[in-house]
């Protein structure tokens, strides 16, 4: 008796299953080609690029997270790079280019050893030794600072900016940054010396018009809003300030009324009535000789003109996160009910006053004394030029946090990847087998980031390599890096160049990560969209039980 072979279908019609080594190798494409995408924006010398959403905006940029958050990938392995790099830009603030230049690199070596017959747990486990040991050589090189030292953060800031738009005003837009940051400084505990930055508590505010170097600190909150009436002062010296969470105004009942009215007398009363409730709000603000109010929510018209006759500023509408921020700034507390406001709920600056911006008028409350929430007021010469402004500041900020929480230094310009390189080749030597093979691959990878900055200044990649395995076997520490201004391989120490160290340790730890995981990868499974309706009368739950049978 012969038994026929009947087909046994796994998937839905038409799902896609790639697997083996096709998988591997469309995954490793699709990252490669992510790498590509961002590796001439490296460094100083690197390569904006000018994206187009599907609304016509454009945005120029050489931010790698910025780049990779614009574009619309469909690969999934596409998408674990641009994940890495939001990941770090999220963490650290810097290095989301580096980031994803490393794991590309590492996955196109990791090819090498695949087509070479190695597998590729083998070549996951050399990666990860070979970070960790990367990682604890870096901590040993590493140079320890005092976290307040205006001095090094200045140095980390203006590294930080040299590869942005900003670099020619990265000395004004340092000062700008060390000295917001060191103003929101708070100890994370009273029994250590270390600190924590909450940004948040760095309001970021554009405007075009003027250039880079108008760009000021204000220390205090400015806002986006004008006086709510035209007889109230525009300016106020030495302001008590009150910051209402409630409304200025009548509120409507929860639930439905009527009001029988019988003769115009009635109508007068009861708008009086209306008149003498929002006086007498009034009046509790006047008793605690505040000169300011600050609401978030809406000030009624009559209010406003009582407010007015007090001579008391006011601002209406203020968005939440400003309102915090205004807490924090000038010591003031958020009231939610006006009747328990008392004179220690007020808050205090040295100025409040509305100015014309451009063709707009803000608030700008300023002079606080020891204010824990700051603005930098970014001003340039169109929107795009702002906007990259802004970023590189973002970037600025989230350096010198991380030197300030965790205050390790370490030399950039490519010179701690080069000396790693040669360290690691002493350490690879003990290994045996197959590892042996990945960690080179390994250091080989580690190597591009230097290699990338010299290829975008220009130089001959080749030569720079060779010179820089010279250098770093004469040198004891990191200091032999990629000059790019100049073109050549100079002490980038001298030269002040200088990263934080958690910026190195989180691109390192990420980009080994994200490669491992791609590498991994030996069956990709597409699933097809359902053709038919869940819920349809055949009982099928449709594609993948997305939806629930109709009722």
């Amino acid at each position: 008796m012969v038994s026929s072979q009947v087909p046994i279908l796994l998937l839905k019609e038409g799902s896609t299953e790639t697997k083996d080594k096709d998988a591997q190798q469309n995954n490793i494409t699709a990252a490669k080609l992510v790498t590509q995408m961002v590796k001439t924006s490296l460094g100083p010398r690197g390569m904006d690029k000018m994206l187009v959403d599907t609304l016509g905006d454009v945005t120029i940029t050489n931010d790698g997270a910025t780049i990779l958050k614009e574009i619309d990938v469909e690969h999934p392995a596409a998408k674990i790079m641009v994940e890495i790099s939001k990941s770090v830009d999220n963490e650290v603030g810097d290095g989301t280019t580096s980031v994803v230049l490393l794991a590309g690199s590492l996955l196109e070596k990791a090819e090498e050893l695949i087509n070479k017959k190695v597998h590729p747990t083998i070549i996951v486990d050399g990666f990860r030794k070979s970070a960790e040991k990367a990682i604890e050589l870096l901590k040993e090189i590493a140079e320890k600072i005092d976290p307040q030292d205006k001095e090094y953060l200045k140095k980390i800031a203006t590294t930080s900016m040299s590869s942005k738009l900003t670099s020619t005003n990265s000395p004004e837009l340092s000062n700008i940054v060390i000295n917001a940051v060191l103003s929101i400084l708070e100890k994370s505990n009273e029994h250590n010396k270390k600190f924590k930055v909450d940004v948040d508590n760095i309001k970021v505010e554009k405007k075009p018009g003027g250039s880079i170097g108008d760009t000021k600190l204000i220390n205090g909150i400015v806002l986006d809003k004008e006086v709510v009436h035209g007889g109230m002062p525009k300016r106020v010296e030495n302001a008590k300030i009150v910051l209402l969470n409630c409304p200025l105004e009548i509120e409507k009942t929860e639930f439905d009324a009527k009001i029988n009215i019988n003769n115009p007398e009635q109508i007068q009363q009861f708008i009086n009535e209306e008149n003498m409730m929002l006086k007498a709000m009034v009046d509790k603000i006047s008793i605690t000789e505040a000169n300011v109010v600050l609401c978030q929510k809406g000030i009624d018209e009559m209010a406003q003109h009582y407010l007015a006759k007090s001579g008391i500023l006011s601002v209406r509408r203020i968005k939440e996160s400003d309102m915090f921020k205004l807490s924090k700034a000038t010591g003031a507390r958020l009231i939610t009910n006006i009747d328990d406001l008392t004179q220690e709920d007020l808050g205090h600056a040295n100025l409040v006053e509305e100015r014309h911006i451009e063709s707009h008028k803000w608030v700008f409350v300023e002079e606080c004394n020891n204010p824990k929430s700051v603005t930098i007021l970014v001003r340039g010469g169109s929107q795009r030029v702002i906007d990259e402004v802004e970023r590189s500041i973002h970037d600025a900020i989230m350096s010198v946090k991380d030197v300030v929480e965790y205050p390790y230094i370490i030399t950039g310009a490519g010179a701690p990847e080069a000396f790693l390189c040669h360290k690691l080749r002493e350490w690879v030597n003990r290994l045996s087998g197959r590892e042996q093979l990945s960690a080179e691959k390994f250091i080989e990878a580690l190597e591009s980031i230097p290699l990338t900055l010299a290829e975008n200044a220009g130089m001959d990649p080749i030569d720079s390599k060779v010179q820089l395995h010279t250098k770093a076997s004469t040198s004891n520490k990191p200091k032999y890096g990629i000059d790019v201004i100049h073109g050549k391989i100079s002490d980038v120490s001298v030269k002040e160049i200088f990263e934080p160290l958690a910026v190195k340790e989180q691109v390192i730890n990420a980009a080994t990560e994200a490669s491992s995981m791609i590498l991994r990868i030996d069956n990709v499974i597409a699933s097809s969209k359902s053709k038919t309706p869940t819920g349809s009368s055949n009982g099928s739950m449709g594609d993948g039980m997305n939806g629930m049978p109709e009722m």
